[in-house]
């Protein structure tokens, strides 16, 4: 692939990383109970209900943006999963 594009890949992916992450924090404060999340693809409306959705969200794009590090640097990359 190309450099530019992996490169704009994990520029969307952080910028949706940093979308993820206020909505979580706000929503875990406690001082909103409601949060619109406008990631610049999607718009939706999260509770905190779905803060443990959120946080798997979250996870998956740190995963993504390390794959695609890897990918742009060469190296590899191992994703672990707990047995719980």
């Amino acid at each position: 692939m190309d450099r530019a594009f992996i490169q704009g890949r994990i520029d969307a992916t952080k910028t949706q990383i940093v979308a993820y992450e206020t909505a979580a924090e706000a929503l875990a404060s406690g001082s909103v109970q409601t949060y619109t999340l406008d990631t610049g693809q999607t718009r939706q409306t999260v509770t905190r209900l779905n803060l443990t959705e959120l946080q798997n969200t979250i996870d998956r794009l740190y995963n993504r943006c390390a794959t695609l590090q890897a990918r742009l640097t060469g190296g590899n990359t191992v994703q672990v999963r707990p047995e719980f």
